[in-house]
């Protein structure tokens, strides 16, 4: 809903642009629409221009990046989960109550993923592990380990579910978006004052005026397309919890 608001106001925003450019068109002196006036706007015009396309460009490019380092660090978590129950597999029976508890830890684990942005309360966000991981953790700490082989299973699962602690926190620290709120403040104003310029000098038509809204749609367009990736979790892009939730099939009876 951010992202659809924001570029909502950014469209808003550019098509007052147009308008105020046709209000103000009128107003404007013989020594205002000079030639040598209209050069200096156009070449204005298209110095902001250049520089909105870069600074757009480089948001798309940021938030594209973060994105597929989320949905990596995501992959790479569900890859451990399941080498992790693979180990305690190997393990024996023993490890049956263990591997019980790390299906448990998935869904809450999930849950913290995927709502931690939902609610920002203002305050620092301190992070807590939840029962269940906590629990598993020290009944995999617990195990005891009868021959070799056993405690090579133990060491390797241990180090897997540290190696899956790490990418947690990462995934809490990368929590909210990253793109700075005064590049977009910069990036709208900018996208505004453009608009006010196309209809500054020139007479409008409706041809003009369809491909201004064309226009200011592509442009909003690209950055609700920033704001949904800089913010993987939720929204229409977001990356999918499936993969996770499903990572485990359910213990057969033994």
């Amino acid at each position: 809903m951010y992202a659809l608001s924001i570029s909502f106001l950014a469209f808003v925003l550019m098509c007052a642009g147009t308008f105020v450019g046709v209000t103000v068109r009128p107003l404007l002196l013989e020594k205002h629409v000079h030639p040598d006036s209209r050069e200096v706007v156009k070449m204005a015009t298209g110095l902001v221009g250049t520089l909105a396309a870069l600074v757009l460009g480089l948001l798309i490019s940021s938030a594209k990046s973060s994105f597929d380092q989320k949905n990596s660090q995501v992959r790479q978590m569900t890859a451990t989960i399941i080498l992790l129950d693979d180990l305690l597999s190997q393990y024996g029976p023993e490890a049956a109550p263990t591997r019980i508890l790390l299906r448990q830890s998935v869904q809450p684990l999930a849950n913290r993923i995927w709502h931690e942005g939902e609610a920002p309360t203002g305050k620092p966000v301190v992070f807590q592990s939840t029962a269940q991981a906590s629990s598993f953790e020290n009944q995999l700490e617990r195990l005891a380990p009868k021959d070799d082989a056993q405690r090579s299973l133990q060491s390797r699962a241990i180090q897997a579910f540290t190696d899956g602690a790490q990418i947690r926190l990462q995934l809490f620290a990368q929590t909210g978006g990253s793109i700075p709120t005064p590049f977009l403040v910069i990036l709208i104003f900018w996208l505004s004052a453009i608009f006010v310029s196309f209809t500054l000098f020139s007479k409008t038509n409706l041809i003009v005026m369809v491909s201004l809204f064309v226009c200011a749609l592509s442009f909003a367009g690209a950055i609700f397309l920033v704001l949904e990736l800089d913010d993987p979790f939720t929204g229409l892009m977001g990356i999918s919890s499936a993969t996770l939730r499903g990572a485990l099939l359910p213990l057969s009876p033994a």
